[in-house]
């Protein structure tokens, strides 16, 4: 009988104590903005520069996290203007520049600055919190 009693008032002191937390994070959730993905479908298929005659082609899976849901509508009509900024930057990239890690970087801010110029000048907004490269294949 002592067991229970003690086991009852063990469960009552953790449900009051998890209460405040719930509590809590439910507001914290309603305050912070609702990040979004959206993908760039089908994905980018473009040449590169390279050395020689050889061709050199880049495919790229493109995620764009949007800082509002909101936005989204925004982002799915300016969908060709954010897919010719991206081609229009990497199909100037040197092979170097594609191949190493640090210049896929480089190339990914610099397509991220770009498509938040052209919304800003369209949208008065700059809802692409990350450009996100999920697919990066070259040849």
């Amino acid at each position: 009988m002592i067991k229970l009693s003690v086991f009852a008032a063990a469960l009552t002191l953790v449900s009051m104590l998890q209460s405040p937390m719930a509590v809590a994070s439910n507001e914290d959730v309603a305050a912070s903005p609702q990040i979004t993905y959206y993908t760039l479908e089908p994905d980018i298929t473009t040449n590169y520069v390279t050395q020689g005659k050889r061709l050199g082609y880049i495919r790229l899976q493109v995620d764009l996290m949007i800082n509002n849901q909101t936005n989204l509508t925004n982002i799915e009509h300016h969908t060709p203007l954010i897919r010719d900024a991206i081609i229009d930057i990497v199909s100037k990239q040197p092979e170097a520049k594609i191949k190493s890690l640090a210049g896929r970087e480089e190339i990914r801010r610099a397509c991220q600055d770009q498509v938040n110029r052209l919304l800003l000048a369209e949208t008065r907004q700059q809802p692409v919190a990350e450009l996100l490269f999920t697919k990066f294949l070259y040849q």
